[in-house]
């Protein structure tokens, strides 16, 4: 009772045809289905943005996605608009067993801050609550999968590791973006934290 399964955002505008595809995003849903069936205790992550946040490129005149910029809390990727509250896009895939959750953390509904942890909007110090919620169900180890494994997955499993939790990230059931050489650094920062990388 002390180990949840954490799936990050297995929404549709991350999944292919989305407007943030992570290749073969889908390809890992009934995998994912299958290995809620060990856990007694389920979280979901869901990207929830309101319309012009503050990380979507089309709210920056001139920017293009991808692009790189200087936000009050540090560095921020800007984004095609993806995952807008209510949207198609911001559903779960529908294949994704999500009535098996216990709990759906939503995150990045604040416009003027980006979240890619399940655990803090990207200043590092904004809880999303998810620590609170664990702590009182005792749960002291955690497994990750989802989307995007560079990113969203990434920022997760180190927070949960600086936060003392035991963490494993299961790559098989995770997908990447690999923008501009994050996938290695994304493997390498969470190995360095302390993270378990499980390949089979």
């Amino acid at each position: 009772m002390t180990h949840a399964l954490i799936v990050i955002d297995m929404q549709l505008d991350f999944c292919p045809g989305g407007a943030l595809a992570v290749t073969e995003g889908d390809t890992i849903v009934e995998g994912i289905n299958a290995r809620m069936e060990d856990f007694s205790a389920i979280i979901l992550t869901q990207d929830w943005h309101p319309e012009a946040h503050s990380s979507f490129a089309s709210s920056h005149p001139g920017a293009s996605p991808m692009e790189v910029i200087d936000m009050p809390y540090g560095p921020q990727v800007l984004w095609p608009d993806h995952c807008v509250q209510g949207s198609r896009g911001a559903q779960f895939d529908p294949v994704l067993n999500a009535d098996a959750a216990d709990l759906i953390i939503r995150k990045g509904y604040n416009p003027a801050i980006d979240s890619y942890s399940a655990f803090f909007e990207n200043d590092h110090q904004t809880p999303t609550g998810l620590h609170g919620y664990l702590q009182t169900r005792g749960i002291t180890e955690l497994t990750m999968v989802g989307l995007a494994l560079d990113f969203c997955v990434n920022f997760s499993a180190v927070d949960a590791a600086k936060l003392g939790y035991e963490v494993r990230v299961e790559t098989a059931l995770s997908r990447g973006i690999d923008a501009n050489g994050s996938m290695d650094a994304a493997l390498a920062g969470m190995r360095a934290a302390g993270v378990a990388l499980i390949e089979g």
